[in-house]
C-alpha cells in the first residue's frame, strides 16, 4: 500500500466506523422510561369488574384480609431468600451448598403461595355465578399472558 493513500483509508474506516455507530444509535428501538413498566397493567378494582352484588361482595371482602396478608408475608420470605441466593452466587468463593438451599426455600415458599392462590380462586370462585366466573378468568389468562419477570425484563433491556 502507498504511503500517501494510508491516511485515507484510515479516515475512511474511521469515518464508517462512526457512522455505523451513529445509524445504530439513531435506529435502535426506544427503551421505555425508567419507572414505565408494560407488563404491569393499570389497577383494576376487581369487585367492581365482576359488577358483584351487596351479598358478594361482603362475602369477597371477607376472604381478601386473610390472602392478602399471607400473599405479603410469603413475598417477603421469598424476597429474602431471593437476596440471599443472589449473594451466594456473587460471593468471591460461591458455596453451592449455600445457593442449592436458598434455591430449595425459594421452591418451596412459591409452592406454597400457589397452593394458597388456588384455594383463594377456588373460594371465590364457589361466590360467583357464571357470567362472573367468565369475566374473571379471562382477567386472570390475559394478565397471565402479558406477564414477564423482572429477571426477564432485565436481560431484554
Amino acid at each position: 500500500m502507498n504511503r500517501s493513500r494510508w491516511p485515507r483509508y484510515v479516515l475512511a474506516i474511521s469515518l464508517s466506523l462512526n457512522l455505523g455507530i451513529v445509524g445504530a444509535l439513531l435506529l435502535q428501538p426506544s427503551k421505555p422510561q425508567p419507572g414505565t413498566h408494560l407488563v404491569h397493567p393499570a389497577p383494576l378494582n376487581l369487585q367492581e369488574h365482576l359488577e358483584l352484588s351487596a351479598e358478594q361482595r361482603a362475602r369477597w371482602q371477607a376472604l381478601e384480609p386473610a390472602f392478602l396478608q399471607e400473599l405479603a408475608a410469603n413475598w417477603q420470605a421469598i424476597r429474602r431468600h431471593r437476596e440471599a441466593l443472589v449473594r451466594h452466587i456473587f460471593a468471591a468463593t460461591p458455596d453451592r451448598t449455600a445457593i442449592d438451599a436458598e434455591q430449595a426455600a425459594i421452591a418451596s415458599l412459591q409452592e406454597a403461595q400457589q397452593q394458597r392462590v388456588i384455594t383463594q380462586l377456588l373460594a371465590e370462585r364457589a361466590l360467583l355465578d357464571e357470567r362472573q366466573r367468565q369475566r374473571l378468568m379471562e382477567l386472570l389468562l390475559n394478565r397471565y399472558a402479558q406477564e414477564t419477570t423482572e429477571e426477564e425484563q432485565l436481560h431484554r433491556d
